[in-house]
This record gives C-alpha cells, structure tokens and sequence, in this order.
C-alpha cells in the first residue's frame, strides 16, 4: 500500500520520511519505491513520490502483560 506525495522546492527525503514516518533516517523504503528518481540532495518541485505504508510494532512489551491487555 502506498501513499503519494507532491514534493516541493527544495524538499530533502529525509524531510519527507520525518513527515510520514517520524524518523528522518527512514528514508529507504522512499527512495527505494521511488526508482525514476535520482539521489540529489534536494528533489524537484512537483514530483510525485510514493511513500511505503509501513506498520508500526508495538511499542508494549506482550510478556509482561496480563492476558486481558494482550
């Protein structure tokens, strides 16, 4: 499943992974999904990217848990 994104002027892929992932460092799957595009420091405006969905792991350790708030 994929998302788009309309780049604008100047716009960085760590900008872009911060904005939909929250980590400006996960800008892998980005550019990875986005092959038509070269690695340039910035992107040009009006390119239409498609950003991964990716899913979250749960943040709450399951072991530790009682059965009723698995």
């Amino acid at each position: 499943m994929y998302l788009t994104h309309r780049t604008t002027e100047g716009e960085r892929w760590d900008q872009i992974a911060y904005r939909y992932y929250g980590n400006p460092f996960a800008y892998a799957d980005i550019i990875t999904a986005n092959p038509e595009f070269a690695i340039t420091s910035t992107l040009p405006s009006g390119a239409l990217l498609l950003i991964p969905v990716i899913e979250r792991a749960s943040t709450l350790p399951t072991d530790d848990l009682p059965p009723w708030k698995r």
